[in-house]
């Protein structure tokens, strides 16, 4: 058998022979001076001559060729987020997460335009919406510096929690309510949001007139249609959208187009389809359908604007 030197000490332990032990530290600063602050364990390596050479157990450093891992430390400070709330991401993993975020992005991009193409529509004729409820804000960034400029979110209190550092870092964005908007929270919705979507109900209707008519802003608005007729979903029912839509225009909303969300599970183009037909009727250029198991349908079906989530950020937990 070889003897065995331990490192760090000089020593080397025939076989059979034991190392002393020095006594058990009697308190914390003798625990210190055992076990000195940057001490780790190191594996005995059995040499097979004096001349054998060690290898160090950790590696030093390494730098990251890549401009994005500094620049993604210079977006996090513009965006205000606050150095406990970055993630533990090591810099190769940041330059993942953002070539990744530019890969689904142009992906989801490239699917829309070829989806387009068939009806005469050009590539960008769908306004790609990145539905980015319940995603923290440092998952966001990624997408940012892809190029992304609209976003969806579907509550008033979220959006407010994450959107003024990320808008103030980014002044460009457009910010989309996708989500129901509860009548006192009108107000705060057209403080904080470019475009409205869910507009659903007379009370919605006369709240968000007030908040306009006092704010001096004005949202684009979406009148919501409960396309399927399904009660558990929001949106004003087929025959009530005359009158809604009357009723909006004298309060004073810009109503821009019209929003659905098909039955889950079915075929959703007899439902697009339905919505271009109410659309065309009422005079509405814009129609926002379509969302990750849809999109392309929506695309070829006349859809300007499309809400995209899952697609983009991944599953939800």
């Amino acid at each position: 058998m070889h003897a065995v030197r331990l490192p760090g000490h000089g020593l080397t332990l025939r076989p059979g022979q034991h190392q002393h032990q020095p006594p058990p530290p009697r308190n914390r600063a003798d625990a210190r001076e055992h076990h000195p602050p940057d001490g780790r364990l190191r594996a005995i390596m059995a040499e097979e001559n004096a001349g054998a050479t060690r290898q160090p157990l950790q590696r030093g450093p390494e730098a990251v060729a890549h401009a994005l891992v500094r620049h993604q430390e210079d977006i996090r400070q513009r965006a205000g987020l606050a150095e406990g709330h970055r993630p533990r991401y090591r810099p190769a993993m940041v330059e993942t997460e953002m070539s990744d975020a530019a890969a689904r992005l142009a992906a989801i991009r490239s699917r829309i335009a070829h989806a387009a193409a068939p009806a005469g529509r050009p590539g960008d004729a769908a306004t790609l919406i990145a539905v980015s409820k319940t995603v923290p804000a440092e998952r966001i960034l990624p997408l940012l510096e892809a190029g992304q400029r609209v976003y969806g979110e579907n509550r008033v209190q979220e959006a407010e929690a994450k959107w003024p550092a990320l808008r103030e870092a980014y002044p460009d964005v457009q910010l989309h309510l996708v989500g129901q908007l509860q009548s006192n929270k009108a107000e705060d919705a057209v403080a904080l949001f470019d475009v409205i979507h869910s507009v659903d109900r007379s009370s919605l209707v006369q709240a968000l007139g007030k908040a306009m008519a006092a704010s001096g802003q004005r949202p684009d608005c979406f009148l919501q249609v409960n396309i399927g007729e399904e009660p558990q979903k929001g949106g004003c029912a087929i025959a009530d959208l005359p009158a809604l839509l009357a009723e909006a225009r004298s309060a004073g909303l810009p109503v821009v187009g019209l929003m659905a969300v098909p039955p889950a599970d079915t075929e959703p183009a007899p439902y697009f389809a339905l919505l271009v037909k109410l659309a065309k009727e009422h005079g509405l250029p814009r129609l926002s359908m379509g969302m990750s198991g849809d999109f392309e349908t929506a695309a070829l079906l006349g859809a300007t604007d499309i809400r995209i989530g899952t697609a983009l950020f991944g599953a939800r937990g």
